[in-house]
């Protein structure tokens, strides 16, 4: 009887421990709900980790708590972006830079957003704008941002002007040497853009569109046992289904370019 009475005090006390938990935990998770930089944290948490829908909620849930974070603005710009959400993206981070004009970061997003919508002129000007600020750690991006732009306006010249000037900042820089690349192929220089698509691949192999391109140019360029080494080495990883009947057009060609 006695063990009886022990056992149910053993009970009762993990009980009341466990409901003391329970409260803690409910008063601290109260406690998050209103912390504006929890909120944005987690945010970044869910972001970093892909969940884009998770991460609006707490952004929004921080912003609704503190709404001059110009971080959180132009967090909600990012992921909003990934949405495609254009128009709510470029009000996040008009909103962040009305806080915080001197926040770079945020000016360079906007570019981009603005480049998305085919508004050239402005994102031009957000472009070099973002690039008289000495204390912007990334310059590399508007340099490159610019080399796209200009790219796609057909003014070679000076797109390849500026994404060496991004590769002069930050030479690993996959994406800036596969725009080098294109530019070069469209310049009339295939054997110079091989180079510079093969060293994007270098940096980040698991681009699949960063070895397409070198895999075309290397068929265009008459080196078709590399070409075709890459070409195989892609056509797993595609999941649209207009990709692999590409790949393996260019596959079927190199059947008879190359001898085993």
């Amino acid at each position: 009887m006695r063990r009886n009475k022990f056992s149910l005090l053993i009970i009762i006390c993990l009980v009341l421990f466990i409901t003391g938990c329970a409260s803690s935990q409910s008063q601290s998770t109260a406690k998050q709900d209103k912390d504006p930089q929890y909120q944005y944290n987690l945010g970044l948490f869910y972001l970093n980790n892909n969940n884009v829908d998770e991460a609006i909620k707490c952004f929004n849930r921080s912003l609704s708590l503190n709404a001059n974070n110009y971080l959180a603005w132009n967090a909600l710009g990012l992921a909003q972006s990934m949405k495609t959400n254009f128009e709510a993206s470029l009000q996040a981070f008009i909103k962040a830079l009305a806080i915080n004009p001197q926040f770079t970061e945020a000016r360079n997003n906007l570019g981009t957003i603005y480049f998305e919508l085919k508004q050239y002129d402005k994102a031009e000007t957000e472009y070099r704008q973002a690039l008289l600020d000495p204390a912007y750690t990334s310059r590399e991006l508007p340099y490159y941002n610019l080399a796209r732009l200009y790219f796609v306006q057909d003014r070679l010249e000076e797109a390849y002007d500026h994404v060496q000037k991004a590769l002069q900042i930050k030479f690993r820089f996959g994406m800036a040497h596969n725009l080098r690349g294109l530019i070069l192929e469209k310049m009339g220089d295939p054997e110079e853009a091989e180079n510079a698509f093969a060293q994007a691949v270098k940096i980040v192999p698991d681009d699949s569109g960063f070895l397409f391109n070198l895999a075309k140019i290397q068929f265009d360029n008459g080196r078709y046992l590399h070409s075709k080494e890459n070409f195989e080495k892609l056509l797993p990883r595609l999941v649209n289904q207009a990709d692999r009947d590409e790949v393996r057009s260019y596959l079927e060609q190199l059947k008879t370019l190359v001898k085993d």
